[in-house]
């Protein structure tokens, strides 16, 4: 923040801290661009914090006939299972079938129309083989994972007797998943920041907001927008010449902000549920069940852990409104679970944590939601004077975009900077380990030789892996943190969870950009995503943050009542805290 205020223009300002706006900043940094990187919340905290956990080609995609969006996301899943290993991992997915040639009909109609046609027609064995048969092609070059395979009702009942008894078939292909995206994000903003740390040229702050476009820079330089720290309210003027406005389902509100009103965006809410069921557990046999409800729509049950990821919805978004997930989506999640594993009992008790984000989808008027294109597209603003209502800066404004291809979409977006820069590409990201995925160990051998090689008397195996699990290997930084105590006092395991300790704190603290005691619950960790968050946690860690984060005893106790406040309102989560 103090970076943004000493020197208040750069060559490209981003107005967004999703996985896009991130990666943008990381590709433009490393191409030796002045690029400063402003997020209103906590980066990774909208849809980019709200995803199904997937890495993927998107084989529904075919349907629709986008087949440059599933050829782009199947090389970029292959590409982040290399250069991310530490926290994309191979997904074996199972599809139930309960039947043969339905829907052949169907298909062409909405491949043509992009709309569904009457009562949804479930897609029976024979379109199912067709798209994973085109799936496979696709994924052919550079990939790494296995080509699908079909099975018989009574192998499929082998593999997963819990399954209904009913299907006639079950298919099984690879794709990824990212178990914690929060903090690959993180990574990738990091390894911005590090490009362009020698000259200062790289700057992000979380926390800080576009409020308005004012008059012309003093200096003449550029173009003025004012921008607002949300922590203290400051406001405080910056310039740049190129604005990248990758802000997602808002996108048209800060285009609006900056005095150029746009209608590009009509974003449709996305809902998961998160369950600890054992039992559920067991029955995915390390798979996500990946299938087509009875409406229609394309749905996951998804092991993750110890916990049961449920998803995912599909309704227009009213953006006047929190996305958060209602009881008729829960109702909605538990049928969907009925449907392939009938038998398997799931009550409302056993959800642990809820979550919403509304998809970066383009308008789409009367398109229905699960047609409307994931593709992404630019939209570019010409520069307008300030004195006619507009920002004085080129703008160009992210439509759409999906996980799975953000370091595609983050070149092609550092290109269009590049050219109106009049600057070349000096470096491809296309074979660049992120953050912790460089030298992270190959294999369970690896990692158990690495875990080893790091292990102390303080700091058991457990511990060990957490950390590798958590940094990739950056954990070799953080263990040398956590070591070098500037007491020389031995670090020391949280009393409400031993997954933390008193230096992993401060250094996250440090290093991590943390503006509220709820960012360490959501996004620095995954204790809220598994339910572990207790009155006691809460109060532990925020008496540990409140030295390195200057929090007095009134600020202590506004954080944790922050964090009951959101823990409740937008993840169903209710934690009462302790006195103390």
């Amino acid at each position: 923040m103090q970076k943004l205020r000493s020197r208040r223009h750069a060559q490209v300002l981003i107005i967004g801290g999703g996985i896009n706006g991130v990666g943008t900043f990381r590709d433009l940094a490393l191409q030796g661009i002045d690029v400063a990187l402003v997020e209103r919340g906590d980066y990774c905290q909208g849809a980019s914090g709200a995803s199904s956990h997937m890495i993927h080609g998107g084989i529904r995609y075919l349907e629709n006939g986008e087949f440059r969006l599933v050829r782009e996301s199947v090389v970029e899943r292959n590409r982040l299972l290399r250069i991310a290993p530490h926290y994309v991992k191979p997904l074996q997915t199972t599809i139930p079938i309960f039947s043969t040639f339905s829907g052949v009909l169907a298909a062409p109609l909405r491949f043509l129309t992009h709309k569904q046609q009457g009562a949804p027609k479930e897609r029976g064995a024979f379109l199912i083989k067709l798209g994973l048969t085109m799936y496979d092609f696709f994924s052919r070059d550079g990939g790494t994972v296995p080509r699908h395979q079909f099975r018989g009702r009574k192998r499929a009942l082998a593999e997963l007797p819990r399954l209904h008894p009913g299907i006639k078939y079950a298919a099984t292909y690879f794709d990824a998943s990212v178990h914690n995206p929060e903090r690959l994000t993180l990574d990738v903003l990091q390894d911005g920041e590090r490009a362009g740390a020698s000259g200062g040229t790289a700057r992000a702050s979380n926390y800080v907001s576009l409020v308005s476009t004012e008059g012309p820079a003093g200096s003449g330089t550029g173009s003025t927008v004012r921008l607002r720290d949300e922590l203290t309210g400051e406001l405080f003027d910056f310039t740049a010449d190129v604005i990248v406005n990758t802000t997602g389902a808002w996108v048209d509100l800060t285009n609006e902000a900056m005095g150029a009103a746009s209608s590009f965006m009509g974003g449709t809410k996305g809902s998961h549920i998160v369950l600890d069921h054992p039992e559920l557990l067991a029955a995915c046999n390390g798979r996500e069940i990946f299938f087509e409800h009875t409406d229609g729509r394309i749905v996951l049950i998804y092991p993750m852990g110890d916990r049961v990821l449920v998803g995912t919805t599909d309704v227009d978004a009213d953006m006047a409104e929190d996305a958060v997930c209602t009881d008729s989506e829960i109702d909605y999640f538990f049928d969907l679970i009925g449907h392939v594993f009938p038998d398997i009992a799931v009550y409302r008790d056993q959800i642990v944590y809820t979550y919403s984000g509304v998809r970066p989808l383009p308008r789409h008027d009367a398109t229905q939601p699960g047609f409307v294109s994931r593709d992404y597209r630019i939209e570019r603003r010409a520069a307008s004077s300030p004195a006619a209502g507009g920002s004085g800066a080129v703008v160009l404004s992210l439509v759409g975009g999906k996980w799975t291809t953000f370091r595609a979409l983050a070149e092609h977006l550092s290109n269009d900077v590049l050219a109106e820069l009049g600057r070349d590409r000096k470096v491809s990201t296309a074979k660049l380990a992120i953050g912790g995925g460089a030298g992270f160990p190959a294999g369970e051998d690896g990692v158990q030789r690495w875990i080893k090689a790091h292990m102390s008397a303080g700091r058991d195996a457990d511990r060990t892996a957490g950390l590798l699990t958590r940094y990739g290997t950056r954990a070799g930084d953080v263990i040398n943190f956590l070591d070098a105590s500037p007491d020389h006092a031995p670090d020391r395991a949280l009393h409400s969870t031993r997954e933390l300790s008193v230096r992993e704190l401060e250094f996250m603290a440090q290093n991590e950009q943390i503006g509220h005691l709820v960012d360490v619950l959501i996004r620095r960790t995954s204790l809220a995503f598994r339910g572990l968050v207790t009155g006691e946690l809460l109060n532990e860690v925020a008496d540990i943050l409140s030295g390195p984060m200057g929090w007095d005893t009134a600020a202590r106790a506004s954080e944790i009542s922050h964090a009951q406040e959101v823990l409740k309102r937008f993840h169903g989560v209710q934690v009462h805290s302790l006195v103390s």
